[in-house]
């Protein structure tokens, strides 16, 4: 025994790893004698709040790891939550608030006021006076808060992080790594009902809320997944474990049986070489220009009602070649209960255009304004969903104003990821910048049949890529990448 003791003292042991680990013992054992099973994460909360203080960046990393891992969890109060990552959040935002309290040059001038950084304080400007005129204004607040916690973390904060190749990678490996594991469990249990179509719900708890989120982040990481093969092509064993990660991915994303993420996918591919060939603005105009005309069509004399289903036909689907038809000939049940919450998101946008009914407050009014004819099976929502369309969830709960913020914002960051993408001489950091535009158009084509901005899966790559790509503007060197 006294010469086990006398080995480990001759030991080069790290005192505070020594802490740490009597610390850890300590908490399991107080956890087991208690039964009061929290208290055995008390080791991990020290060490974040040493992190916190003497490198936050390792606390933002794992943040990123986190996000394909966290749950949804309601609290008996009704009030829900993303764990781990929005404590996460919430604590980074607080810490860097305090750094920026001390230290305001850790934001830098150019970042600060480029012209995306202003129209985020526009948009969160206009959330926040939205709110005061909310028709329910606790909701409002709380999505006010959300909001903040996404904003400053994964744009202010990762604006400042991320400003060279190394991070920029490990970010990348971070995210992919997590995501990677929840593909394995996914499709493990998908295997075991033989990928069917109507049991993929069955498989996605506890990492995902349903099968939209889970296809729609597969969809936002596989650019950069695709491009990575690019980033070690010198490197033969990584370059080939990113393309079986590809086309893994690429094959979870089929038996995820999402039309959405299937879209975005592939006017993903298009919108490369749109950008390539420097025919964005042109492509948005276009874009713009057919929404307006299909706007002024419905609602002239009332012709949206061409497209009420019939009751009858307008149910759910066990197969997903049914599902498509009925798609095609719109008798999908969640397509037309779309339909229904999207005519009465019109009439909302009309009946209150300057500020909306505040932020987070379409559930809370939306059934006086539907009309009955386009109403589905499912429309008592018990689940209580969203409009399934971004855009105009911002016009009803911001206004028209709040929904022309949001565009420029969009319309802006494409515009200059273009410019970035082809002012750029160096072929690895175009292909970040490329990876990075592409996942965000990836977005955009999402928030166009869903409202998933506001979850965890897809709202914290949104501010993070708005973040990466002004940083891309901005360096002229090329950010570490050789």
């Amino acid at each position: 025994m006294q010469t086990f003791i006398n080995n480990i003292k001759t030991q080069s042991i790290p005192r505070p790893l020594l802490y740490w680990g009597s610390l850890t013992v300590l908490a399991v054992l107080l956890a087991i004698v208690t039964e009061f099973y929290y208290l055995a994460t008390l080791p991990a909360a020290v060490l974040m709040a040493l992190w916190s203080v003497t490198d936050y960046r390792k606390v933002f990393y794992l943040l990123l790891f986190c996000i394909p891992l966290s749950t949804e969890f309601l609290f008996p109060n009704g009030f829900g939550t993303d764990l781990p990552t929005e404590p996460l959040m919430i604590g980074l935002m607080g810490i860097f608030i305090i750094q920026l309290a001390h230290r305001p040059q850790l934001i830098d001038r150019a970042f600060f006021y480029h012209p995306i950084s202003f129209l985020i304080l526009l948009h969160l400007v206009w959330i926040f006076l939205t709110t005061f005129w909310s028709d329910n204004l606790l909701v409002s607040v709380k999505y006010l808060l959300a909001k903040l916690w996404y904003a400053v973390v994964f744009y202010w904060l990762a604006g400042q992080l991320l400003k060279n190749k190394r991070a920029l990678v490990t970010s990348f490996w971070c995210v992919l790594s997590a995501l990677l594991l929840t593909l394995i469990v996914v499709n493990i249990r998908h295997a075991m009902y033989g990928f069917s179509f109507d049991t993929i719900f069955r498989v996605l708890d506890p990492f995902y809320r349903n099968h939209v989120a889970y296809a729609c982040i597969m969809a936002v990481v596989f650019p950069f997944v695709v491009l990575a093969v690019y980033w070690y092509r010198k490197r033969p064993i990584v370059k080939w474990f990113l393309i079986f990660a590809a086309l893994f991915i690429g094959v979870s994303i089929y038996l995820s049986y999402t039309r959405a993420a299937y879209l975005a996918v592939v006017l993903s591919g298009i919108w490369f070489v749109i950008m390539r060939y420097k025919k964005t603005l042109h492509s948005i105009l276009l874009a713009l220009g057919v929404a307006v005309v299909a706007i002024v069509y419905l609602a002239d004399q009332n012709n949206y009602l061409e497209f009420a289903p019939d009751y009858d036909k307008t149910i759910s689907h066990t197969e997903f070649d049914d599902l498509l038809a009925a798609t095609y000939q719109l008798e999908d049940i969640s397509l037309m209960e779309r339909f229904y919450r999207w005519v009465g998101g019109f009439y909302m946008v009309q009946a209150q255009p300057l500020v909306g009914f505040g932020p987070g407050n379409f559930y809370n009014f939306y059934e006086p304004y539907t009309v009955s004819s386009f109403r589905t099976y499912v429309s008592e929502n018990p689940e209580q969903s969203g409009i399934h369309n971004y855009y105009l969830m911002v016009a009803v709960e911001q206004g028209v104003p709040g929904l022309l913020i949001f565009l420029l914002l969009c319309v802006g960051t494409l515009l200059i990821a273009e410019r970035a993408y082809h002012l750029c001489r160096h072929p690895l950091r175009k292909s970040f910048i490329a990876a990075t535009t592409l996942s965000f158009f990836t977005i955009l084509v999402v928030l166009i049949i869903n409202d998933l901005i506001e979850t965890d899966k897809v709202g914290t790559f949104f501010f993070l890529w708005l973040a990466l790509l002004v940083r891309f503007d901005l360096e002229k060197g090329e950010m570490g990448f050789e």
